[in-house]
């Protein structure tokens, strides 16, 4: 394929299409209060929901994360998107917690068939001397895409008729355009294979990757870690701590973290790989301490701080991960270690988020969030001290 006459427009469509996905999956996130009121369920299920999804996530990347490298990007994306749709369409019918379980479930399966397959296929639709620049694109589509979500469902819920139903069916309008657009783009997976080829894998990684995988996936488990708990727990502390009801207010501000995740990526290309995974968890260090702050004093504006620096770090320290890993990939199977490392991230999205919603219940949201905040300032403060001892070098940076 002549990438470079191509152009970008395919890779920048294609990006387009991964965060149209990727929204969905953080759209309920200013919802939760009007769900919690309508079925009358705890906090702790509020973190169990959303948790499903990252389980939907994990179980898709071992049993299907190299699926793309087989029978190509494509398909594997037509059928993130039906998922997608078939999330939106449970939760439009929604009438209790199944409804709720099956459609996260529905959205994490989505995302799982996306992640690494989308990730790959915008860095291979891009032209061959635009490497660093594609690595870009496609993490600023991921965490656009996420952060796009919660912002759409809370100024449509709070401004706009019928908040449980408007922000879905304005996003499977979204889907369609997005189907439209992904039969148009070319694949890019030369030498296919049949669907029975694919088998469930391992965690596992080509030898020439461990090296490097080991800090990146560290330092991507706590970003997604802290970007759990804003997605899942901070509405009810802006609710309940802070008296702030406007939904577009919630979903604005847990968008700020996801958007400055994007800035933070930007800056990765000037600094490097090798100072920017440790550089990161000095940033997200910064962005947790601030959000310790936010819930001893009950601040707003430091909530705020903490989802601007935390997600900034969390850019800095996802895209150097990423650059790293993909970098140091053999191309055949490049889609297959890119899902390996969102296994980490995922797990860091959804264990430590339950422990939240568990210790909430004797200890209050503020006492929850502080003891998760305590063991991830003692990991990331590790995974920084590490990669400063040993610093990981990739191309691509």
């Amino acid at each position: 394929m002549d990438d470079d006459h191509r152009g970008w427009r395919p890779c920048v469509l294609a990006a387009a299409v991964f965060a149209v996905c990727m929204a969905g999956t953080t759209l309920p996130t200013p919802l939760y209060g009007l769900y919690q009121e309508k079925f009358g369920f705890s906090e702790l299920m509020v973190t169990v929901v959303y948790a499903v999804y990252a389980f939907g996530v994990i179980g898709v990347l071992l049993l299907a994360g190299n699926a793309s490298d087989a029978v190509g990007r494509r398909p594997v994306l037509l059928a993130g998107l039906a998922c997608a749709t078939a999330s939106a369409v449970c939760f439009l019918c929604a009438t209790g917690l199944g409804w709720l379980y099956t459609g996260r479930l529905l959205s994490g399966v989505s995302a799982g068939l996306f992640t690494g397959a989308a990730t790959a296929y915008v860095m291979e639709l891009a032209p061959s001397s635009g490497a660093s620049r594609a690595t870009f694109v496609a993490t600023a589509a991921n965490m656009g895409g996420l952060g796009c979500g919660p912002l759409l469902a809370g100024v449509l819920a709070q401004y706009a008729p019928w908040p449980l139903y408007l922000p879905y069916v304005v996003h499977l309008v979204l889907v369609a355009g997005s189907a439209v657009v992904l039969l148009w783009l070319p694949e890019t997976v030369r030498e296919r294979r049949p669907l029975s080829t694919v088998r469930p894998q391992r965690p596992g990684l080509p030898a020439g990757v461990r090296a490097v995988f080991a800090p990146a996936a560290i330092a991507a488990f706590v970003g997604f870690a802290l970007f759990g708990v804003f997605t899942s727990v901070s509405p009810a502390f802006l609710a309940e701590s802070l008296d702030v009801h406007n939904r577009a207010v919630v979903g604005l501000i847990v968008a700020l973290a996801f958007f400055a995740s994007t800035a933070g990526q930007l800056a990765v290309g000037r600094i490097g790989v090798g100072r920017s995974l440790p550089l990161g968890c000095a940033v997200l260090l910064g962005g947790l301490a601030l959000l310790a702050g936010a819930l001893w004093w009950d601040l707003l504006s430091l909530v705020v701080l903490s989802a601007l620096v935390g997600g900034a770090g969390q850019g800095l320290a996802f895209r150097g991960a990423l650059s790293a890993v993909a970098g140091a990939a053999p191309p055949d199977q490049r889609a297959a270690v890119i899902s390996t490392l969102f296994v980490v991230a995922y797990t860091g999205i959804s264990v430590p988020v339950i422990g939240v919603g568990v210790l909430s219940g004797p200890m209050g949201l503020e006492g929850a969030g502080l003891v998760f905040i305590a063991c991830m300032a003692v990991l990331v403060t590790a995974a920084g001290a590490y990669l400063l001892r040993r610093p990981v070098r990739a191309a691509g940076a």
